[in-house]
Protein backbone atom coordinates (compact mmCIF):
# COMPACT_ATOMS: atom_id res chain seq x y z
CA UNK A 1 0.00 0.00 0.00
CA UNK A 2 1.18 3.47 -0.74
CA UNK A 3 1.35 5.47 2.16
CA UNK A 4 -0.07 8.86 2.76
CA UNK A 5 0.78 11.18 5.82
CA UNK A 6 -1.10 14.08 6.73
CA UNK A 7 1.55 15.46 8.52
CA UNK A 8 0.39 18.11 11.52
CA UNK A 9 -2.83 18.64 10.43
CA UNK A 10 -3.13 21.32 12.74
CA UNK A 11 -6.66 20.06 14.29
CA UNK A 12 -7.68 21.91 17.32
CA UNK A 13 -10.82 22.51 18.82
CA UNK A 14 -12.44 25.72 17.75
CA UNK A 15 -12.45 28.59 20.07
CA UNK A 16 -15.85 29.06 21.93
CA UNK A 17 -17.75 31.74 20.54
CA UNK A 18 -18.49 34.74 22.85
CA UNK A 19 -21.55 35.34 24.40
CA UNK A 20 -24.44 37.23 22.47
CA UNK A 21 -26.48 40.18 24.89
CA UNK A 22 -28.54 38.77 27.31
CA UNK A 23 -31.34 37.29 27.00
CA UNK A 24 -34.71 35.76 29.19
CA UNK A 25 -34.43 32.87 26.87
CA UNK A 26 -32.22 31.71 23.87
CA UNK A 27 -33.11 28.05 23.48
CA UNK A 28 -36.65 26.24 23.85
CA UNK A 29 -38.39 25.06 26.47
CA UNK A 30 -41.41 23.67 25.28
CA UNK A 31 -42.13 19.99 24.77
CA UNK A 32 -41.56 19.87 21.25
CA UNK A 33 -38.01 21.40 21.37
CA UNK A 34 -35.40 18.70 20.75
CA UNK A 35 -33.34 20.52 23.56
CA UNK A 36 -35.15 22.02 26.31
CA UNK A 37 -33.74 24.47 28.92
CA UNK A 38 -35.52 25.27 32.19
CA UNK A 39 -34.16 27.15 34.98
CA UNK A 40 -35.73 26.16 38.34
CA UNK A 41 -34.25 28.45 40.62
CA UNK A 42 -30.76 28.18 41.16
CA UNK A 43 -30.39 24.79 38.98
CA UNK A 44 -30.93 24.46 35.24
CA UNK A 45 -32.46 21.19 33.50
CA UNK A 46 -31.11 20.35 29.98
CA UNK A 47 -33.41 18.22 28.67
CA UNK A 48 -32.63 15.60 25.72
CA UNK A 49 -35.33 15.62 23.72
CA UNK A 50 -35.14 13.26 20.56
CA UNK A 51 -36.80 10.15 21.76
CA UNK A 52 -38.11 8.46 18.30
CA UNK A 53 -34.43 8.46 17.42
CA UNK A 54 -33.27 7.70 20.85
CA UNK A 55 -31.78 11.21 21.73
CA UNK A 56 -28.96 11.06 18.47
CA UNK A 57 -27.06 14.19 18.59
CA UNK A 58 -27.48 16.44 15.56
CA UNK A 59 -25.61 19.39 14.74
CA UNK A 60 -28.98 21.30 15.50
CA UNK A 61 -28.88 19.90 19.27
CA UNK A 62 -25.67 20.14 19.91
CA UNK A 63 -25.47 23.89 18.75
CA UNK A 64 -28.61 24.26 21.20
CA UNK A 65 -26.53 22.76 24.08
CA UNK A 66 -24.07 25.11 23.25
CA UNK A 67 -26.53 27.85 23.61
CA UNK A 68 -27.80 26.75 26.50
CA UNK A 69 -24.43 26.55 28.19
CA UNK A 70 -24.12 30.26 27.13
CA UNK A 71 -27.81 30.95 29.28
CA UNK A 72 -26.55 29.24 32.34
CA UNK A 73 -22.87 31.20 32.51
CA UNK A 74 -24.46 34.53 32.43
CA UNK A 75 -26.43 33.76 35.21
CA UNK A 76 -25.04 30.34 36.75
CA UNK A 77 -26.49 28.39 39.95
CA UNK A 78 -25.51 25.40 41.80
CA UNK A 79 -25.93 22.88 39.31
CA UNK A 80 -26.94 21.71 36.07
CA UNK A 81 -28.69 18.74 35.41
CA UNK A 82 -28.65 16.99 31.88
CA UNK A 83 -32.03 14.63 31.64
CA UNK A 84 -33.78 12.77 29.28
CA UNK A 85 -38.05 13.15 28.28
CA UNK A 86 -37.60 9.43 27.14
CA UNK A 87 -37.53 6.76 30.50
CA UNK A 88 -36.01 4.18 28.06
CA UNK A 89 -32.95 6.32 26.58
CA UNK A 90 -30.46 9.07 28.03
CA UNK A 91 -28.78 9.46 24.53
CA UNK A 92 -27.53 7.17 22.05
CA UNK A 93 -24.02 8.82 20.37
CA UNK A 94 -23.98 10.98 17.68
CA UNK A 95 -26.44 10.64 15.07
CA UNK A 96 -23.70 8.78 12.77
CA UNK A 97 -26.05 7.63 10.07
CA UNK A 98 -26.08 11.43 8.88
CA UNK A 99 -22.05 11.02 9.41
CA UNK A 100 -21.91 8.24 6.70
CA UNK A 101 -24.16 10.18 4.62
CA UNK A 102 -21.56 12.76 4.27
CA UNK A 103 -19.19 10.80 3.01
CA UNK A 104 -21.33 9.45 0.29
CA UNK A 105 -22.19 12.64 -0.36
CA UNK A 106 -18.68 13.97 -0.08
CA UNK A 107 -19.41 16.79 2.48
CA UNK A 108 -16.66 16.57 4.58
CA UNK A 109 -17.21 19.87 5.78
CA UNK A 110 -20.30 18.93 7.60
CA UNK A 111 -18.64 15.93 9.40
CA UNK A 112 -15.97 18.00 10.30
CA UNK A 113 -18.37 20.70 11.93
CA UNK A 114 -19.89 18.10 13.64
CA UNK A 115 -17.13 16.99 15.04
CA UNK A 116 -15.66 19.66 16.29
CA UNK A 117 -18.49 21.52 17.94
CA UNK A 118 -19.33 17.91 19.63
CA UNK A 119 -16.17 17.35 20.95
CA UNK A 120 -16.06 21.52 21.94
CA UNK A 121 -19.00 20.80 24.00
CA UNK A 122 -17.65 17.85 25.56
CA UNK A 123 -14.52 20.08 26.83
CA UNK A 124 -16.99 22.52 27.57
CA UNK A 125 -18.94 20.27 30.30
CA UNK A 126 -16.19 19.09 31.41
CA UNK A 127 -14.38 22.55 32.75
CA UNK A 128 -17.62 24.03 33.42
CA UNK A 129 -17.19 25.97 36.76
CA UNK A 130 -20.30 24.52 38.17
CA UNK A 131 -21.33 21.16 38.97
CA UNK A 132 -23.20 18.81 35.70
CA UNK A 133 -25.01 15.94 37.22
CA UNK A 134 -26.14 13.53 34.60
CA UNK A 135 -29.34 11.36 35.48
CA UNK A 136 -29.15 8.32 33.01
CA UNK A 137 -31.94 6.19 32.80
CA UNK A 138 -31.97 3.38 29.98
CA UNK A 139 -29.55 3.56 27.02
CA UNK A 140 -26.08 5.36 27.22
CA UNK A 141 -23.65 4.91 24.17
CA UNK A 142 -21.10 6.77 22.27
CA UNK A 143 -22.19 10.50 22.01
CA UNK A 144 -24.18 10.13 25.46
CA UNK A 145 -21.37 9.38 27.55
CA UNK A 146 -19.42 12.10 26.20
CA UNK A 147 -22.32 14.47 27.34
CA UNK A 148 -22.25 12.40 30.55
CA UNK A 149 -18.89 11.05 31.76
CA UNK A 150 -16.84 14.14 31.67
CA UNK A 151 -19.26 15.89 34.36
CA UNK A 152 -18.71 15.65 38.20
CA UNK A 153 -21.90 13.05 38.50
CA UNK A 154 -23.00 10.07 36.74
CA UNK A 155 -25.71 8.61 38.13
CA UNK A 156 -27.28 5.90 37.14
CA UNK A 157 -31.32 3.74 37.45
CA UNK A 158 -31.53 -0.02 37.71
CA UNK A 159 -32.31 0.57 34.13
CA UNK A 160 -29.00 1.90 32.88
CA UNK A 161 -27.47 0.84 29.73
CA UNK A 162 -23.99 2.47 28.92
CA UNK A 163 -21.33 1.35 26.05
CA UNK A 164 -18.48 2.48 23.39
CA UNK A 165 -19.74 -0.08 20.44
CA UNK A 166 -18.23 2.46 17.97
CA UNK A 167 -15.63 -0.33 16.81
CA UNK A 168 -18.60 -2.62 15.82
CA UNK A 169 -19.90 0.02 13.02
CA UNK A 170 -16.29 0.90 11.86
CA UNK A 171 -15.60 3.65 14.01
CA UNK A 172 -13.41 3.99 17.63
CA UNK A 173 -14.72 5.45 21.11
CA UNK A 174 -14.10 9.02 20.55
CA UNK A 175 -15.80 12.10 22.50
CA UNK A 176 -13.07 12.00 25.03
CA UNK A 177 -12.91 8.04 25.27
CA UNK A 178 -9.10 8.46 24.74
CA UNK A 179 -8.99 9.85 27.58
CA UNK A 180 -11.55 8.64 30.32
CA UNK A 181 -11.03 5.00 28.93
CA UNK A 182 -7.90 5.10 29.27
CA UNK A 183 -7.87 5.72 32.80
CA UNK A 184 -9.83 3.09 34.21
CA UNK A 185 -8.04 0.67 36.16
CA UNK A 186 -6.14 -2.40 34.55
CA UNK A 187 -7.52 -3.33 31.40
CA UNK A 188 -10.85 -2.22 31.74
CA UNK A 189 -11.11 0.81 29.41
CA UNK A 190 -9.33 -0.95 26.97
CA UNK A 191 -11.65 -4.12 27.20
CA UNK A 192 -14.21 -1.54 26.70
CA UNK A 193 -13.35 0.38 23.58
CA UNK A 194 -12.40 -2.76 22.05
CA UNK A 195 -15.22 -5.35 22.58
CA UNK A 196 -17.99 -2.82 22.93
CA UNK A 197 -18.82 -4.25 26.22
CA UNK A 198 -22.57 -3.19 27.36
CA UNK A 199 -22.09 -2.34 30.92
CA UNK A 200 -25.32 -2.38 33.18
CA UNK A 201 -26.03 -0.29 36.64
CA UNK A 202 -23.81 -2.31 38.66
CA UNK A 203 -20.68 -2.37 36.19
CA UNK A 204 -21.16 1.37 35.80
CA UNK A 205 -20.33 1.38 39.31
CA UNK A 206 -18.03 -0.60 39.74
CA UNK A 207 -15.83 1.03 36.27
CA UNK A 208 -16.35 4.24 37.93
CA UNK A 209 -18.34 5.89 34.51
CA UNK A 210 -20.85 6.38 37.11
CA UNK A 211 -20.42 7.54 40.66
CA UNK A 212 -23.57 7.33 41.89
CA UNK A 213 -27.03 4.94 41.61
CA UNK A 214 -30.18 4.83 42.31
CA UNK A 215 -33.48 2.63 41.69
CA UNK A 216 -35.69 5.80 40.29
CA UNK A 217 -34.19 8.99 38.66
CA UNK A 218 -37.48 10.83 39.12
CA UNK A 219 -37.31 12.26 42.71
CA UNK A 220 -33.83 13.70 41.94
CA UNK A 221 -34.15 16.72 40.53
CA UNK A 222 -36.78 17.82 43.47
CA UNK A 223 -34.30 16.56 46.52
CA UNK A 224 -31.34 18.73 44.39
CA UNK A 225 -34.31 21.62 44.15
CA UNK A 226 -35.09 21.46 47.72
CA UNK A 227 -31.36 21.15 49.40
CA UNK A 228 -29.73 24.07 47.32
CA UNK A 229 -26.94 24.74 50.44
CA UNK A 230 -26.31 21.07 50.81
CA UNK A 231 -23.47 19.40 48.80
CA UNK A 232 -24.44 17.54 45.54
CA UNK A 233 -22.46 14.16 46.73
CA UNK A 234 -25.01 14.33 50.25
CA UNK A 235 -27.98 14.70 48.32
CA UNK A 236 -27.13 12.10 46.38
CA UNK A 237 -25.97 9.48 48.52
CA UNK A 238 -29.14 9.92 50.39
CA UNK A 239 -31.47 8.69 47.03
CA UNK A 240 -29.19 5.84 47.19
CA UNK A 241 -30.26 2.45 47.14
CA UNK A 242 -30.41 1.46 50.87
CA UNK A 243 -29.54 -2.09 50.07
CA UNK A 244 -26.85 -3.83 48.24
CA UNK A 245 -26.80 -4.14 44.67
CA UNK A 246 -25.99 -7.06 42.11
CA UNK A 247 -22.63 -7.75 41.88
CA UNK A 248 -20.64 -6.40 39.03
CA UNK A 249 -20.48 -8.87 35.81
CA UNK A 250 -17.16 -7.05 34.88
CA UNK A 251 -15.33 -7.34 38.22
CA UNK A 252 -16.52 -11.42 38.37
CA UNK A 253 -13.53 -11.22 35.15
CA UNK A 254 -11.23 -8.76 36.43
CA UNK A 255 -8.22 -10.38 36.48
CA UNK A 256 -8.69 -11.68 33.11
CA UNK A 257 -9.29 -8.66 31.66
CA UNK A 258 -6.58 -7.28 33.40
CA UNK A 259 -4.31 -10.09 32.17
CA UNK A 260 -5.24 -10.18 28.76
CA UNK A 261 -6.28 -6.51 27.89
CA UNK A 262 -3.06 -5.24 29.54
CA UNK A 263 -1.22 -6.76 26.76
CA UNK A 264 0.94 -4.50 24.55
CA UNK A 265 -0.95 -5.02 21.04
CA UNK A 266 -4.51 -6.35 19.54
CA UNK A 267 -2.34 -9.41 18.50
CA UNK A 268 -1.23 -10.27 22.32
CA UNK A 269 -4.50 -9.69 23.95
CA UNK A 270 -5.96 -12.46 21.24
CA UNK A 271 -2.94 -15.13 22.15
CA UNK A 272 -3.48 -14.28 25.84
CA UNK A 273 -7.68 -14.94 25.30
CA UNK A 274 -6.46 -17.97 23.23
CA UNK A 275 -4.28 -19.21 25.77
CA UNK A 276 -6.74 -18.89 28.54
CA UNK A 277 -9.35 -20.57 27.33
CA UNK A 278 -12.20 -20.66 28.87
CA UNK A 279 -15.94 -19.86 28.38
CA UNK A 280 -15.33 -15.78 28.85
CA UNK A 281 -12.59 -15.79 26.64
CA UNK A 282 -13.87 -17.84 23.87
CA UNK A 283 -17.03 -15.65 23.96
CA UNK A 284 -15.07 -12.45 23.87
CA UNK A 285 -12.49 -13.70 20.87
CA UNK A 286 -15.75 -14.04 18.92
CA UNK A 287 -16.48 -10.13 19.72
CA UNK A 288 -13.19 -9.04 18.53
CA UNK A 289 -13.24 -11.26 15.81
CA UNK A 290 -16.78 -9.53 14.56
CA UNK A 291 -14.98 -6.04 14.63
CA UNK A 292 -13.66 -3.99 12.13
CA UNK A 293 -9.36 -4.63 12.29
CA UNK A 294 -9.01 -1.23 11.43
CA UNK A 295 -11.21 0.07 14.33
CA UNK A 296 -9.71 -2.29 17.16
CA UNK A 297 -6.15 -0.83 15.53
CA UNK A 298 -7.25 2.82 15.68
CA UNK A 299 -8.72 1.91 19.19
CA UNK A 300 -5.36 0.89 20.47
CA UNK A 301 -3.98 3.36 19.58
CA UNK A 302 -5.64 6.09 21.10
CA UNK A 303 -6.39 4.96 24.58
CA UNK A 304 -2.43 3.89 24.44
CA UNK A 305 -2.05 7.57 23.46
CA UNK A 306 -4.59 8.63 25.56
CA UNK A 307 -2.69 8.09 28.70
CA UNK A 308 -0.38 10.61 28.54
CA UNK A 309 -2.81 13.53 27.38
CA UNK A 310 -5.13 15.96 28.39
CA UNK A 311 -8.50 16.33 27.76
CA UNK A 312 -7.67 18.91 25.12
CA UNK A 313 -5.29 16.97 23.61
CA UNK A 314 -7.20 13.89 23.35
CA UNK A 315 -9.76 15.72 21.98
CA UNK A 316 -7.93 16.98 19.31
CA UNK A 317 -5.86 14.35 18.24
CA UNK A 318 -9.68 12.33 18.14
CA UNK A 319 -10.76 15.15 15.81
CA UNK A 320 -7.85 14.63 13.37
CA UNK A 321 -8.89 10.42 13.30
CA UNK A 322 -12.50 10.79 13.59
CA UNK A 323 -12.25 13.10 10.27
CA UNK A 324 -9.87 10.59 8.42
CA UNK A 325 -11.69 7.70 9.45
CA UNK A 326 -14.76 8.75 8.26
CA UNK A 327 -14.02 8.68 5.01
CA UNK A 328 -12.76 5.31 4.98
CA UNK A 329 -14.45 2.07 3.77
CA UNK A 330 -14.79 0.15 6.80
CA UNK A 331 -17.02 3.25 8.48
CA UNK A 332 -19.36 3.26 5.33
CA UNK A 333 -19.61 -0.03 5.25
CA UNK A 334 -20.08 -0.60 9.47
CA UNK A 335 -22.78 2.24 9.34
CA UNK A 336 -24.29 0.72 6.14
CA UNK A 337 -24.58 -2.88 8.41
CA UNK A 338 -25.33 -1.56 11.41
CA UNK A 339 -27.56 1.07 11.55
CA UNK A 340 -28.97 1.60 7.95
CA UNK A 341 -29.68 -1.63 6.46
CA UNK A 342 -29.21 -3.51 9.60
CA UNK A 343 -28.43 -6.78 8.15
CA UNK A 344 -25.37 -6.99 10.34
CA UNK A 345 -23.17 -8.71 8.28
CA UNK A 346 -20.12 -6.13 7.67
CA UNK A 347 -17.45 -7.68 5.15
CA UNK A 348 -14.35 -5.50 6.54
CA UNK A 349 -11.58 -4.10 4.42
CA UNK A 350 -7.98 -3.70 4.79
CA UNK A 351 -6.90 -1.45 7.51
CA UNK A 352 -5.49 1.98 6.14
CA UNK A 353 -4.42 3.02 9.74
CA UNK A 354 -1.02 3.83 9.83
CA UNK A 355 -0.66 4.61 13.50
CA UNK A 356 0.95 8.17 14.91
CA UNK A 357 3.97 10.24 13.64
CA UNK A 358 6.17 12.06 15.92
CA UNK A 359 3.98 15.10 15.86
CA UNK A 360 1.03 13.11 17.20
CA UNK A 361 -1.22 13.29 13.76
CA UNK A 362 -2.73 10.25 12.33
CA UNK A 363 -1.52 8.46 9.06
CA UNK A 364 -3.31 6.89 6.93
CA UNK A 365 -2.30 4.70 3.42
CA UNK A 366 -3.94 4.73 0.50
CA UNK A 367 -6.54 1.75 -0.81
CA UNK A 368 -4.59 -0.83 -2.81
Amino acid sequence: MSEVRFGRCGYTLAPERPAGPREHSTIGSGEGEEIRYLRQGAIARIVLNRPKALNALTTSMIDQLHRALDEWEQDPGTAVILESSSPKVFCAGGDIRQIRQNTVDGAYGDTESFFSSEYRLNARLAELRTPVVSLIDGICMGGGLGLSVHGAFRVVSDKALLAMPEAAIGFFPDVGGSYFLSRLPGGLGMYLGLTGYRLDAADAIYTGLATHRVADTAHLVSALEGNPAAPIDEVLRSLSRTEPAASSRVAEHRHEIDWCFGAPAVTEIRTRLQELDNAWSRETLVVLGSMSPQSLAVTFAVLSAGKQRDLRRCLEIELDVAIHLARTPDFVEGVRAGLVDKDRSPVWGESLFGGFDAGGSSVWHRPT
